[in-house]
């Protein structure tokens, strides 16, 4: 008996094993594709005298390992990603409560819904000239382009998910007893999960973008931002694109988060098996 247990056991986690490799050798073909490729342009800079402008993966690589040991590295991240919380919980929090707003009054959908729309198609560094004659040299411009890029995707993921909540499923919670905002709290709300955490994904894809930009062009403390600048005026070609991976990374690890959650959702409705 103990021996057909460990057995089984060890059969489970073989099966793991191969299933976190099914998981992982495409991504990791594609990192080595995408170092293939970088290599092979930076050895064509380099044949031509120009090796300056595509460093080398090993070049780069080793300035991001000098940048990694340094504090003003961690206090750089620290600072951006506290403006990246900060300014993508605003921007989350507006965005809730405008979307249920629109879909809850006819005449306020009727007049703002396709600005909703429009706002969310800006750029958001067209937002920062604007910001910053507001806000000169203040944090709250970079807080107001991030909150101006995420909000209205965030709003828009509420509205087009109340639009297909099922009929049915309303009408059922009303035979229940729901009515009024206990119905949108009960039934709507939670239906329209799903399309919110894809919304709140790509939230968090405008308000990023929307922070690099911002600090990229707004110099207040030190940040990934300005250390980005400061690679750009100072020619430092491998600091700039080891900024680069940094900002790559942070963004993966993030949608890897929404991934997760989206993957939790669908699984507890058994929608899981039918996407895969």
């Amino acid at each position: 008996m103990a021996s057909a247990a460990v057995t089984a056991e060890r059969g489970q986690g073989s099966e793991r094993w191969r299933q976190v490799w099914a998981s992982a050798w495409p991504k990791l073909l594609a990192v080595a594709i995408a170092l293939a490729i970088w290599q092979g342009v930076s050895a064509l800079y380099a044949l031509g005298g120009r090796f300056y402008v595509m460093p080398s993966p090993a070049a780069v690589f080793a300035d991001l390992r000098t940048q990694l040991g340094t504090a003003a590295f961690y206090d750089a991240v620290r600072v951006t990603m506290g403006r990246a919380l900060l300014g993508y919980t605003m921007a989350l929090v507006i965005g809730l409560v405008i979307g249920v707003s629109v879909v809850r009054v006819t005449v306020l959908r009727r007049a703002v819904g396709s600005l909703i729309t429009g706002l969310q198609t800006m750029p958001s560094i067209v937002w920062l000239p604007f910001a910053i004659i507001l806000f000169p040299g203040s944090e709250l411009a970079i807080y107001l382009v991030v909150v101006l890029g995420a909000a209205p995707s965030i709003a828009n993921s509420v509205i087009l998910g109340v639009d297909h909540v099922s009929p049915e499923l309303v009408r059922a919670g009303q035979i229940l007893g729901v009515r009024g905002l206990g119905l949108y709290r009960r039934v709507v709300l939670p239906a329209t999960l799903p399309a919110l955490v894809s919304g709140m994904k790509q939230g968090w894809a405008f308000a990023w973008r929307s922070l690099m930009a911002g600090e990229i062009l707004v110099h207040v403390g030190h940040s990934i931002g300005t250390n980005l600048n400061n690679a750009f005026d100072f020619s430092d070609q491998a600091g700039l694109m080891s900024v680069m991976i940094v900002i790559l990374v942070i963004g993966i690890l993030a949608d890897a988060l929404f991934s997760r959650a989206d993957t939790v959702i669908r699984a507890r409705r058994g929608l899981l098996n039918q996407a895969l």
